[in-house]
């Protein structure tokens, strides 16, 4: 399962997650094709915010709706009972599902991951600015991606 923020404009006008830009990267990341990551029988995509949250003043997306998951999650998980591994992208769902158990900040929590394993992986939201970011943090490229290649082939294969 993926567990990331709420849909962007593109998403929001298309319908489809992760149909953009940061989708590319995260399937990158994954190392998954299209067909692969959009397999319902293989992985399910569930967002913090059901709806897109509008844009912010200053640029990109308003956070999501703080209702949404409190009302939602537990519903859908219902419905999911052989999860093998959850993909926590970005802060609202690692804040959400590691709460206390996350490090100081997301790039802390993201270089943790496998302290939050087999169950869950945390990663960066795979927006423009993680390029920024993986620049500055070679270990990510280096030691996290094959990592998260390996848990995501052992958990679709199951």
């Amino acid at each position: 399962m993926i567990i990331s923020q709420a849909p962007g404009s593109k998403v929001h006008q298309t319908g489809v997650p992760w149909n953009d830009a940061s989708g590319n990267r995260l399937r990158d990341w994954m190392d998954l094709d299209r067909s692969t990551f959009y397999d319902q029988t293989k992985i399910a995509i569930v967002p913090i915010g059901f709806c897109y949250p509008g844009a912010a003043a200053s640029g990109g997306d308003k956070p999501p709706r703080p209702e949404c998951a409190p009302l939602w999650h537990e519903r859908v998980l219902d419905h999911l009972p052989n999860l093998q591994l959850t993909l926590l992208v970005g802060q609202y769902s690692q804040k959400r599902y590691l709460g206390s158990g996350r490090k100081g900040s997301m790039t802390e929590t993201v270089k943790a991951f496998a302290e939050y394993g087999p169950k869950f992986f945390p990663l960066p939201h795979p927006s423009w600015r993680s390029g920024i970011w993986m620049q500055r943090q070679p270990w990510f490229e280096q030691e996290t991606i094959p990592w998260l290649r390996r848990a995501v082939q052992r958990a679709i294969k199951d």
